[in-house]
């Protein structure tokens, strides 16, 4: 019976030759700034640029959620704004909001912790505990807390290591810290997760809502 032998190098040569991008089309820069601004939760300075990636899986990466509603999150022990470690299993046995959100003394972030403390004796009445957590260290906690008297335990997650553990999803491409907000009930099940950067006060209208269906 004939056989056909075909070149070694024959196949290779028929297929399309990929051309690697310059690394100028992955990044465009959309904002800079050399004065320090802040932008609802973001802070800039020294010439600090943005950038949108221009691959689409990036993107998704930066919006995957590692907890969704019906699921337990993972634990965590992390420093308060008096240097105290504090547990999330310590709120076991009572619903707890835990809100995630960018950083100290930014103007969306003042406004939803005041929201919250507006609302606090409404959230204690429901048997609640709220709990804020962003990449400031305890220091500054303090310093946030006191300044707007707020009731309520804040933790330093520096390194945002749980945000990253939570899927806390970024905002602006993955430059500006996320702004979410879960209820825990009794359990530590998850009842609600809800996420808007821009309407920081929403976080509290819809917490509460939630809560007087547990």
């Amino acid at each position: 019976m004939a056989s056909i032998s075909l070149p070694k190098h024959s196949l290779p040569s028929v297929l399309p030759t990929h051309k690697p991008r310059t690394s100028s089309s992955h990044n465009h820069p959309i904002l800079s700034k050399s004065s320090q601004s802040q932008f609802y939760g973001l802070k800039l300075s020294h010439s600090t640029s943005l950038s949108i990636p221009s691959s689409s899986s990036s993107v998704k990466t930066a919006i995957f959620a590692k907890v969704n509603k019906g699921q337990v999150p993972p634990s965590f022990t992390l420093k308060d704004q008096d240097g105290k470690t504090l547990s999330l299993a310590k709120f076991k046995g009572k619903p707890v909001i835990v809100y995630f959100y960018p950083a100290d003394e930014t103007p969306g972030c003042t406004k939803q912790a005041c929201a919250f403390r507006d609302s606090y004796e409404k959230f204690k009445k429901a048997g609640a505990e709220v709990v804020g957590i962003s990449g400031d260290d305890p220091s500054s906690h303090k310093a946030f807390a006191k300044k707007y008297r707020l009731p309520f335990t804040l933790l330093s997650d520096e390194g945002n290591k749980i945000r990253k553990e939570w899927g806390v999803p970024a905002d602006l491409f993955g430059t500006l810290p996320g702004r979410q907000t879960y209820v825990l009930d009794k359990k530590g099940v998850v009842q609600l997760i809800y996420n808007n950067q821009f309407q920081p006060e929403k976080h509290v209208d819809e917490t509460l809502k939630l809560l007087q269906s547990l």
